[in-house]
């Protein structure tokens, strides 16, 4: 089994993609722990704020297997198939880290946005600060204790997963 950690994003229908996001990732490892869910401005375009949140699983799929599932969920929950990086979205799965993979092709390991975004990186705090970034060397709170914190981001209260 591979502990990975997967971004969960969404600013149309936020609340269901969200939780039907979870409820899918459910079916495709165990121990799965979910962060709070912060709500997030949309970076480099306007548009609805996201729901954002981090899944931490343990998955006896390979890398390659779980990328393709999770863009076929992302479909399957109405992205369009050429969706542009900067544009509003029904669902966005990301592997952030798939174990200690270190690796520069698709999917690039660890992602970059852990090092970009708030809303990766503060959920990633929440669920394993002392998470050593393989190839990186430093903690989850290291990097956090480092960032810059000019992203607009706060909590969800009303809605859990």
């Amino acid at each position: 089994m591979t502990t990975v950690y997967i971004s969960i994003g969404s600013n149309i229908e936020r609340e269901y993609h969200i939780h039907a996001a979870v409820a899918e990732l459910k079916k495709l490892g165990a121990g799965i722990r979910v962060s709070k869910i912060f709500e997030a401005e949309p970076v480099g375009f306007s548009g609805p704020n996201f729901y954002n949140c981090v899944v931490e699983m343990e998955t006896s799929l390979q890398l390659a297997v779980l990328q393709q599932t999770l863009k076929q969920v992302e479909l399957t929950y109405g992205r369009a198939p050429d969706a542009q990086k900067n544009q509003s979205r029904t669902l966005d799965l990301d592997i952030l880290l798939f174990g200690d993979v270190v690796q520069d092709n698709s999917p690039h390991l660890p992602r970059s946005d852990l090092y970009k975004f708030a809303f990766v990186l503060l959920p990633m705090v929440e669920l394993c600060p002392e998470r050593v970034i393989p190839g990186d060397g430093r903690t989850v709170s290291e990097i956090w204790q480092a960032f810059e914190h000019t992203q607009a981001l706060w909590p969800v209260e009303k809605v859990a997963c």
